[in-house]
């Protein structure tokens, strides 16, 4: 039988500009992005992360984060 004793995911995400929208609205929708998914992390309960965190020149964002993966354990993982 073998068991999981500690389990992570390494996840970059972009989160993209919408094309269609202004340069500034676009930026603003963006960050609200940013935010509402490290929200949802939070109220996941969701041990995670943030490795990076970077803004890229066209108002872009990239975040590398590192989280639990399905609820197992996360071992020294995230230490």
């Amino acid at each position: 039988m073998k068991r999981i004793q500690a389990a992570c995911i390494t996840q970059t995400l972009h989160f993209l500009l919408k094309e269609d929208l202004g340069n500034d609205y676009a930026r603003k929708l963006v960050q609200e992005e940013v935010k509402k998914y490290k929200a949802g992390l939070e109220r996941d309960r969701r041990k995670y992360r943030i490795l990076s965190e970077e803004t890229q020149p066209d108002g872009s964002i990239v975040l590398e984060v590192k989280k639990q993966y399905n609820m197992s354990p996360v071992g020294n993982y995230l230490d």
